[in-house]
Formats: structure tokens, sequence, C-alpha cells
């Protein structure tokens, strides 16, 4: 598995524009991981393993020269997740789970040059989270860079064309014993934002403008609706079809929208779910 995340990492793609509306001035390459702030980073990272899956793959803390943070992360094919919990309080993760609860900081994508990355998306009007820079270590260096997107979410462009390490700099290989069997799940499709009354034109020109992304899809309160709560949605895509956000905002129902209870419950907009593919979905629910 090593050896097919580093080939996935060095290989050079040729980017097949799908979507023609998308400009794909980055370019996106994929979904690189997807980090969870959570306030026990261990105990997730089991579940997952248990529940989900998934497999060990790097870890960062005290042992490896990290002292603000613990990170585990775990793999499934083409999946990674990061889980990390503050080592200190009031930092930036101890106050994001303070806020929300365990929850999705960081949607990061695997670009080959993160400085232009952040530069053509800051230019559009995206902004900085985190400006480029390098880290190295024995397997060679990560560029990454940072905006920011919806509530205390931010997306992490990540150059690794030039890393041959479990992880990043900083990350030494998880070894476990116990690694169960995985459940089939393949690659992420999309990640859903919920956003607030009357923000999802906004995101979505946002994702247009400073992204190039384009409108694959859009739902009104008419198709995703019940008796009591509805929902409007807008599905943004790249133009290599890889990276998918739908957009969610409330609607008038008779109750409450499920986008405002997460909205009140998560105290702001956020991650509301992620979708995985998988080859056989009876199986991997089962």
């Amino acid at each position: 598995m090593r050896d097919d995340l580093t080939k996935m990492h060095t290989t050079t793609y040729s980017l097949e524009k799908i979507f023609p509306d998308a400009q794909d001035f980055l370019p996106l390459l994929g979904t690189d991981y997807v980090e969870f702030y959570v306030g026990n980073a261990k105990q997730a990272a089991h579940f997952y393993k248990t529940a989900f899956g998934f497999q060990s793959m790097a870890y960062a803390g005290l042992e490896t020269g990290i002292k603000d943070r613990t990170s585990y992360v775990l793999v499934q094919d083409k999946i990674r997740l990061v889980f990390t919990t503050p080592m200190q309080a009031n930092d930036e993760i101890y106050d994001h789970i303070e806020k929300h609860g365990d929850g999705v900081k960081v949607i990061a994508l695997w670009v080959d040059d993160a400085k232009k990355a952040w530069e053509e998306t800051t230019s559009r009007g995206a902004e900085s989270y985190l400006e480029p820079k390098t880290e190295k270590d024995n397997d060679g260096e990560v560029a990454t860079s940072g905006i920011k997107i919806y509530g205390d979410t931010v997306h992490i462009f990540v150059e690794r064309k030039n890393y041959n390490g479990p992880f990043l700099p900083g990350y030494e290989k998880w070894k476990s014993d116990y690694n169960p069997e995985t459940v089939g799940l393949k690659f992420i499709d999309h990640m859903v934002a919920n956003v607030g009354w009357n923000e999802m034109n906004v995101w979505e020109k946002f994702y247009n403008d400073t992204m190039g992304f384009a409108n694959l899809i859009t739902f009104d309160d008419k198709d995703i609706s019940t008796q009591y709560t509805a929902l409007m949605s807008k599905v943004m895509t790249n133009g290599n079809g890889r990276i998918k956000f739908p957009i969610n905002e409330p609607a008038e129902g008779k109750k409450k929208s499920q986008i405002e209870e997460y909205l009140d419950f998560y105290d702001g907009p956020g991650v509301q779910h992620i979708a995985i593919a998988t080859d056989d979905i009876v199986s991997t629910v089962a």
C-alpha cells in the first residue's frame, strides 16, 4: 500500500477536463487528506480502525518532536484521515474543539505547486490561512499553503512530489499490530458544506471565482424536503471531477431545517458529511 501511495503522489497526471465550465487554473489533483480536531485523537483513531477498517499510517507527537499536538493518520485505499488533539489549552486546536466539538478543520487538496495555488486563490479574493512554506526532513520536502473557507474550515494545498516519507515532515510511520481488515472504502466522493441562510450563492461564487469550480447541479426546496424540513443545495466541482463540494443552506419548512439544526449544534458553518465511494455498498455497510 505504501508503494501505491507513493506512486499516486509522484505520477504526473494528464488532467482531462470533464467539466468545461470549470477553469482548473490551480489545478487540483485530488483530495490529499481530511483533518479532524478532536478531544481524544487516539480514541478516534481506534474507532475508525475498528468500525471502518482504516489502517495505521503515521503519527506525530512528543515522540516525534511535536509539543503542541498529537496526531494519528489513518489510510484506506486513497482516503487519508488525520485526527488531532491539542496538548495545551487556549490554542487554535483547543478553541476549535471548545466551540464546535469534534469536527473537520482541514480539507487538504493535492496540487503540483502549493505556492502557485495560494497566489492564484488569494489574488482572486480568498483570505490567506497559511502563507506558502516548505518543510524538510530526511525523506525530502513538502510545500504547503492555505486559505480560509466557510466557518472555521480551511483548505490546505499540499505539494508532495519531492517527498517519500510516510505522511508529512514531523510524522513517523505508525507501527501497530492492530489493523483490522478494510471494509471496501475507496476514495472520497464529495464533502458537504452546511452554511447559513442566503449564503449558498455566496459560497458558490467563492468557489467559482477563487478556485475555478463550476456548478454541477442545483437542488431547491422542492427537490429536497419533507413535510417538516427543507434545504437547498448547489454542487460545485473542479474541472477533472475529482473534487466535489455540495453547499447546503436552510429552506423554510414547518419545522427547523436540518441545516439550521446543524448550524445551531456545531455553532456555525462546517463540513456536514464526507461521502466515500465503495464498489459494494451492501458489504461495506454490513
